[in-house]
């Protein structure tokens, strides 16, 4: 990577390197390619893909319906209760 390479890279993602940061921003993405070019050198033609590097076993429950907590237990504990429902601080402003 080249010196001219970084400084395009930090003006696309906006951000403004002082000259000793390109220089070892340079050295460093340098390491950080040559790196990737390795691990792209490995064979892997008969390795199968995966998600994890050791199996899983996290078998899902089944479904099914149960009750479910009533509304008037669930709100006493509130702090804010309107038109039963919890009431929650106004985030956004409305278009007006």
């Amino acid at each position: 990577m080249t010196a001219d390479e970084v400084r395009k890279v930090a003006r696309l993602a906006r951000l403004d390197l002082g000259p000793d940061e390109v220089e070892r921003m340079t050295a460093d993405l340098g390491a950080i390619l040559a790196h990737m070019a390795e691990l792209d050198a490995v064979d892997v033609a008969g390795v199968e893909p995966t998600f994890h590097a050791v199996p899983l076993d996290a078998p899902l429950r089944e479904d099914r319906v149960a009750p479910s907590l009533d509304r008037e237990r669930a709100l006493a504990a509130a702090p804010r209760v309107e038109a039963g429902a919890f009431a929650v601080p106004k985030v956004l402003e409305a278009d007006s």
